[in-house]
């Protein structure tokens, strides 16, 4: 069993700058891949990003690559979501999710947070 607690949620301006933090408990979370989803009203869930926790290994999805960054904290056990020149379209409830691999959390993912609200105003 996995535990995950979205943090870091909240408003902010076009251009502006957020991060968001997972933080993971349980017996083997560091065998998998820790990874963000959002969905925004209407829309299907979207692949944010992910980390496979054992290497660091990231992959991203194409519209956040360049403005996103996926880490890891070993000491902390947490995953952190830094995300510069937010626009208006990033706007969602961000979910942070575990499985063992990408392809695992992207065709359902095991366990999933609360999700935490980005907000970006124009």
């Amino acid at each position: 069993q996995v535990q995950l607690v979205e943090s870091g949620g909240g408003l902010v301006q076009a251009g502006g700058s957020l991060r968001l933090s997972c933080a993971a408990s349980g017996r083997t979370f560091r065998s998998y891949t820790i990874g963000w989803f959002r969905q925004a009203p209407g829309k299907e869930r979207e692949f944010v990003a992910a980390v496979r926790w054992s290497d660091g290994l990231t992959s991203y999805g194409d519209s956040v690559k360049g403005r996103f960054t996926i880490s890891r904290d070993n000491a902390k056990n947490t995953v952190y979501l830094q995300m510069n020149s937010l626009k208006p379209e990033d706007t969602a409830v961000y979910y942070c999710a575990a499985d063992l691999s990408t392809v695992f959390l992207k065709t359902g993912g095991r366990y999933w947070g609360q999700g935490t609200q980005v907000t970006v105003s124009s």
